[in-house]
């Protein structure tokens, strides 16, 4: 779903860090540069030592556009215009 706020084993603040993570990643790939993030220099510069966090943060799997695409409400309000 959305990237926990804290670690879930040292409880240090790792929220605020996935926006940057996934641009420094995104950048890289976009730009094609020979000196390349890899997953590890972009959590070294984010300041993600710890493996717990480091975890949290490579393992997360951003899922929220997908589940805003599914609004059953928007669905019934379709239904209930088509059907009168």
């Amino acid at each position: 779903m959305i990237i926990p706020v804290r670690c879930f084993s040292c409880g240090k603040v790792i929220g605020d860090k996935w926006e940057e993570y996934v641009k420094l990643l995104r950048d890289d790939v976009t730009e094609g540069s020979q000196n390349s993030y890899s997953n590890r220099d972009a959590m070294d510069q984010l300041g993600l030592k710890r493996y717990c966090c480091r975890r949290m943060v490579l393992t997360h799997v951003d899922l929220i556009e997908k589940l805003l695409q599914y609004n059953p409400m928007e669905r019934t309000k379709e239904r209930l215009a088509r059907d009168g």
